[in-house]
């Protein structure tokens, strides 16, 4: 199965670029990572659970980035296996280029599964993989921006600068800026 998508995302490409390879942020945004160890040269380990149409199961397996570069490109890569439910391989092959907003993060994901999953059929693990691939971008961007900044004529909350103008960062700009 192939999918690919962009989304602009409000920050310059060299603070996505470094969320790309933080092992805190890549936890927080894969759904249903339950762990995630190991470092962006050697390769990451991860424990993740989801639940695909009738079939539940923790999926263990190992995730490296390649043709990697710098500031610009790099491929994500990872197989998992889920005992006998069956087993998840893909690539994702991830872009950035500054854009008007900050940066344009491109994707083009290639993924495959067999055993009990693979029987489901290609309807159900298309569109698990295509909102499992949305899940992890829109997690990604909201760690990197932050949350949406609140509409017009709303009251200052406690989470409201003092100023009451300065955007909210994300908790990774704010780590790194």
């Amino acid at each position: 199965m192939q999918m690919n998508d962009s989304r602009d995302i409000a920050a310059p490409p060299a603070v996505v670029w470094a969320a790309l390879f933080n092992p805190e942020v890549l936890k927080a945004c894969v759904p249903g990572c339950e762990e995630l160890t190991g470092n962006a040269a050697d390769g990451f380990e991860a424990a993740v659970v989801q639940k695909v149409g009738p079939v539940k199961a923790r999926f263990t397996g190992l995730v490296k980035l390649s043709d990697i570069v710098e500031g610009q490109s790099c491929t994500i890569s990872g197989e998992g296996k889920g005992g006998a439910a069956g087993f998840a391989k893909g690539a994702a092959r991830v872009t950035l280029t500054p854009s008007e907003a900050g940066t344009l993060l491109a994707y083009e994901v290639d993924a495959q599964v067999g055993g009990k999953l693979a029987q489901m059929g290609s309807r159900i693990i298309d569109g698990f993989a295509r909102k499992m691939a949305e899940e992890f971008f829109s997690r990604f961007q909201d760690a990197v921006e932050g949350p949406a900044e609140p509409e017009t004529g709303a009251e200052a909350g406690p989470d409201t600068p003092p100023d009451g103008d300065a955007p909210k960062k994300g908790w990774f700009k704010r780590l790194i800026g």
